[in-house]
């Protein structure tokens, strides 16, 4: 079993990031860091911080590894978006210009337009986020009313309507 051991620049660089450090779940780990540093037992470890002891471990060799950015950096980076939100508007302008003189756009152009703006394959989902994203909405002209009666049936009624006037 491989025994790791702290050197005194190690301790405090881990107590100079708690003192610096704002996220709590950060502060967890670095104090589990710090309590293996004063030579705690990660069963001791385990009921202050409430982590699982093989967790402990893994933290340490992390550490140990590649250093205190590994502890204190996130690994949950969002918003994974191609293009600023200023990109994203001047691409969709030429199409909100069609769509303001009455053509038809289709998001399958728009795709293409993205696609070639940003040099890889993209899921058509991310496109409708961007559409959404920018206020669009889909706004499709009905061919015909659902509850419009059939031809035979208007003909009958003028015919009827005409008899009655007579």
């Amino acid at each position: 079993m491989k025994r790791y051991t702290f050197t005194l620049e190690e301790t405090q660089e881990i107590k100079a990031a708690r003192e610096k450090n704002r996220d709590k779940n950060v502060e967890k780990r670095l104090a589990a860091l710090e309590m293996r540093a004063e030579g705690k037992q990660n069963k001791e470890i385990r009921e202050k911080t409430g982590f699982h002891t093989q967790y402990i471990t893994v933290l340490v060799s992390r550490y140990k590894a590649n250093g205190l950015a590994s502890i204190t950096e996130s690994h949950y980076h969002g918003n994974h978006r191609n293009l600023s939100y200023a990109e994203e508007e001047a691409l969709l302008e030429p199409f909100r210009q069609d769509s303001n003189a009455g053509k038809t756009v289709s998001v399958h152009d728009i795709e293409t337009a993205y696609r070639e703006a940003v040099g890889h394959s993209i899921g058509t989902s991310q496109i409708y986020y961007v559409l959404h994203r920018h206020g669009w909405r889909k706004v499709m002209p009905r061919s015909k009313h659902p509850k419009k009666a059939s031809n035979e049936v208007i003909e009958t009624s003028k015919k009827l309507t005409s008899e009655s006037v007579n």
